[in-house]
């Protein structure tokens, strides 16, 4: 092989790596930030993910919300009808949040199967209700 074919055979192959290593890197961040919703059904049959960030969201349980202590956390049960979920949030809950309130909550299971949220998401007027939540609450054969 001549020098000239070799020096263009290894710019090809360093392209090629170049653009694998990209890809890669890419991959790694879409995988890390990307982020599922499930139902209490599916969290209470363990599809859920361990250790990972992922949503939640039906409706708030009524008569379930307690504080316990004098500091921002919260305890309450969020439901699909078929299943409830205890979810644990330290914050302020938005201003709509409420009981028998449609939310979606982002955050991980514990080891104790308890759901911690680090974001609480309520509907922002009556007539709304984030879309994964309706689908969920009619496959269960909830009232919206």
């Amino acid at each position: 092989m001549k020098p000239a074919r070799k020096k263009r055979l290894a710019l090809i192959a360093l392209m090629v790596a170049g653009i694998a290593t990209g890809i890669g890197f890419a991959l790694k961040s879409l995988d890390e930030n990307i982020m599922f919703f499930f139902t209490p059904s599916e969290v209470a049959q363990g599809k859920a993910p361990q250790g990972r960030l992922f949503r939640m969201g039906g409706m708030v349980v009524s008569g379930s919300v307690s504080r316990p202590g004098e500091g921002l956390t919260v305890h309450f049960d969020l439901t699909d009808n078929e299943s409830q979920v205890t979810v644990m949030y330290t914050g302020i809950l938005p201003d709509l949040f409420r009981e028998g309130q449609g939310i979606i909550a982002n955050g991980r299971l514990d080891k104790n199967g308890a759901f911690v949220a680090q974001e609480v998401l309520a509907k922002h007027d009556e007539n709304y209700m984030p879309p994964e939540v309706a689908e969920a609450m009619k496959k269960s054969g909830g009232e919206l």
